[in-house]
């Protein structure tokens, strides 16, 4: 459970951290019904590749620099590209629906940390009183690598 505003760490402010630990969660939902085939194959790739979104944004927070931080969401940003090709996979396996909806909170999760990105690299350098202050509203949430 998220602490009160008062008692969050500064990656628990961020949007982009709480939409990846959705992202987690609904990840280790969909990877339930995977075969027991894949138990250490692709169900553990898809699950620690989630489970890397949140973490390196939350290392990145945790850095005294705004070039570690750049280089700690670019991970999570790898992590998501791992992600979208794992889900690929396991539809063309059969293990997924033709269009599951973990796809649009991959995309919501691209977009967020692409925001969140560009908003640091056009940043001051070495200016970030709070990391919550700059993200900046995502105005086409389908926008995001591919």
């Amino acid at each position: 459970m998220i602490r009160d505003s008062a008692k969050q760490r500064p990656h628990e402010r961020l949007e982009v951290w709480r939409d990846a630990m959705t992202l987690v969660e609904s990840i280790y939902q969909i990877t339930v019904p995977f075969p027991d085939s894949e138990r250490f194959g692709l169900t553990m790739q898809l699950r620690r590749a989630a489970v890397s979104v949140p973490s390196n944004i939350a290392e990145g927070a945790a850095r005294r620099s705004t070039a570690e931080y750049l280089r700690f969401l670019s991970m999570a940003r790898g992590s998501l590209a791992e992600i979208s090709t794992q889900i690929e996979i396991a539809r063309r396996l059969g293990y997924l629906a033709a269009r599951d909806t973990i796809e649009d909170l991959v995309d919501r999760n691209f977009a967020r940390l692409n925001a969140l990105i560009r908003s640091l690299e056009s940043s001051p350098r070495g200016v970030r009183e709070t990391h919550a202050s700059y993200e900046s509203p995502i105005p086409n949430p389908q926008s995001h690598a591919r």
